[in-house]
């Protein structure tokens, strides 16, 4: 009798390395209402302008519903590249709506990205910690990871010019310059201008995700990599998802013309284009509310969300705990004892109505167990200050004192 395969063995080999996302698993529990969740990268529901996407959505529908409904092109929605590219000139990026391609959310850019420039066992360079969804990404297709260390000014640039000595075949850089996931640091400006000199000198391109970039609360904005760049080496990614909603899942790239209509092959390949019809109600959104307004808005929200944290922290946490003490962005990195496994914390977090994102899930290679990520964007200050007593009790009865 011949034996038959059994269906696992026809996966494809990439999937062998791949893991479930630990943030989307955690997120199954934090849907129970009370449970006070540090976990998800969640904008506040509470600000999105509801009433104005649903207008814009209407108008799209009532006024353009043909065209609106109909297949269109892979690049995107004219005026609403448009719009994006004035967008990136303000912040001092050289781009016109030929630039500029709409993706399904910025993680469609890491797909993309990846599916142009990685073969399998290709060399990338990203942070320890980094993003964990760009590790996923980058997973699927095979690559290496070369980390690089990280600390309050953002990436370390003296570790990747020795990890580019010792490894010049290094394909790609990946980096969130602004307020990063997991950590909450910011790129300080002489490691920007040095990173870009690096690229150049090396050949090696960076892949610049600026999610949060809009959502500064404190200290002078810095310019983007894309800014600096004078040699076409920066991809540019950034997404609607925090300044207007996440779930219409529109993001954009800019780059330049050599690799821009290689990324444009791709994405015809993955899902010809990005939702039409939402891609309209942007638009309209933009061109008939002060999105600057919107912003401004969920900067002061979030901003008090922070500081309400950072005291909390201060507050309750036990002496020998380090934190970050991000200007921007969603979240916060805290360190806790070598010793500590931020996992068993977490169940007993659970048990006390906590959850956060243990850290490991965000170290490419080697993991470290003893961080945690907290997300302050998505709980009112009330519930801050609550959860993070709670958290500190818990912490404490694992020696961190």
């Amino acid at each position: 009798m011949i034996a038959t395969p059994t269906p696992a063995a026809r996966f494809a080999r990439r999937m062998d390395s791949l893991e479930v996302s630990t943030v989307r698993e955690i997120l199954k529990v934090t849907e129970m209402p009370d449970i006070i969740s540090f976990a998800g990268g969640l904008p506040a529901p509470e600000l999105f302008p509801t009433q104005e996407i649903a207008q814009a959505f209407y108008k799209v529908i009532s006024e353009d519903g043909r065209l609106a409904l109909q297949y269109s092109t892979t690049e995107g929605y004219a005026l609403l590249r448009q719009r994006i590219a004035a967008r990136m000139q303000t912040k001092g990026i050289r781009a016109a709506a030929n630039h500029i391609l709409i993706t399904s959310g910025s993680q469609q850019g890491l797909d993309l990205v990846a599916k142009v420039l990685l073969d399998a066992g290709d060399k990338v360079i990203v942070e320890r910690p980094t993003y964990l969804a760009a590790i996923q990404t980058f997973s699927v297709f095979e690559a290496q990871f070369i980390t690089v260390a990280s600390d309050d000014e953002g990436m370390d640039v003296d570790d990747v010019e020795h990890k580019l000595r010792e490894h010049p075949d290094v394909k790609l850089i990946y980096l969130v310059a602004n307020f990063q996931n997991p950590s909450g640091t910011t790129l300080s400006l002489p490691r920007r201008k040095r990173l870009i000199r690096l690229a150049e000198r090396y050949g090696v391109r960076l892949l610049e995700d600026d999610p949060y970039g809009e959502l500064r609360y404190r200290g002078a904005a810095l310019p983007p990599l894309k800014a600096l760049d004078e040699s076409g080496l920066v991809i540019y990614l950034s997404t609607f998802s925090k300044t207007m909603a996440p779930g219409m899942r529109l993001g954009w790239m800019v780059a330049e013309p050599e690799i821009y209509q290689r990324l444009v092959i791709a994405k015809q390949a993955t899902d010809l284009h990005t939702n039409t019809v939402a891609q309209r109600a942007a638009d309209r959104y933009l061109a008939e509310n002060p999105a600057d307004q919107h912003i401004a808005k969920i900067r002061a929200v979030y901003g008090e969300r922070c500081r309400v944290m950072l005291e909390a922290l201060a507050r309750y946490f036990p002496a020998s705990v380090r934190w970050t003490k991000p200007e921007g962005g969603m979240f916060l990195w805290v360190e806790l004892a070598p010793e500590v496994r931020t996992e068993e914390v977490l169940t007993e977090a659970i048990a006390e109505k906590i959850a956060f994102v243990p850290g490991a899930a965000f170290f490419a290679n080697e993991k470290e167990h003893n961080f945690m990520r907290l997300n302050f964007s998505n709980q009112k200050p009330e519930k801050i200050e609550e959860g993070i007593k709670r958290l500190a009790q818990v912490i404490a009865r694992h020696g961190a004192a």
